[in-house]
């Protein structure tokens, strides 16, 4: 009963707080749109704001797991807002800002569609196509190239991955070892649902052939 409220309690607060940034957005009040995020940051979630902007989206999720279990509507809830920081941050013509924040919700909700957390907020796995496409004209961090490539491997677009752990070997950020592995992993799969993601076993096999020839 109390966990049920609390997520009541939460949904309400986004719910309201989403609404008000939007409202603020409609009246060309951006810098107040993001004072109202900055003071939920503040009291909601057991975390100074700054402490919550500071941590990479590895440690946050370390932070918000008690017991074992991730806190994963937190996280969600978080996500949500550095996407609505990034939106206030494109409007005021700010694109560095709104950049590294698009780039932290990204990384937060592909976190949470990798433990498939429950969709308490939002459809993380959705969230995570928008901002990728949102980012699609600029040069992501390696980094994020990594867990991108994980991430779609998870998702069973395998073309998809196998594309970025290419880019990630073109530029040194990667080893062959990582792309044969990649490669090991989805061999006992069956076949169509290799083909389904754009990868069929020839191709695999092709792939692991040639990374074996250039050893």
């Amino acid at each position: 009963m109390f966990q049920r409220d609390y997520f009541m309690r939460m949904i309400e607060q986004m719910t309201e707080a989403v609404g008000q940034v939007m409202q603020l957005r409609r009246e060309l009040k951006q810098e107040e749109a993001l004072v109202v995020i900055d003071e939920l940051l503040d009291r909601r979630f057991g975390l100074s704001g700054k402490l919550i902007r500071t941590l990479s989206d590895e440690d946050l999720l370390a932070v918000m797991t008690k017991n074992g279990v991730v806190e994963t509507d937190n996280i969600q809830a978080i996500a949500i807002l550095f996407k609505q920081e990034a939106e206030l941050y494109e409007d005021l013509g700010k694109e560095a800002e709104s950049f590294a924040h698009s780039l932290k919700a990204l990384h937060l909700f592909m976190r949470l569609s990798l433990i498939d957390a429950p969709p308490t907020l939002t459809d993380s796995s959705e969230e995570a196509v928008n901002l990728l496409g949102k980012l699609s004209p600029y040069e992501l961090p390696n980094r994020t190239k990594h867990l991108v490539a994980e991430w779609h491997e998870a998702e069973g677009a395998f073309a998809l991955a196998e594309n970025i752990w290419y880019e990630l070997l073109d530029d040194g950020a990667a080893g062959k070892g990582e792309v044969a592995a990649f490669y090991m992993r989805l061999l006992p799969f069956e076949e169509d649902k290799l083909a389904a993601g754009g990868l069929p076993i020839e191709e695999i096999r092709t792939g692991l052939n040639s990374l074996e020839m250039e050893q």
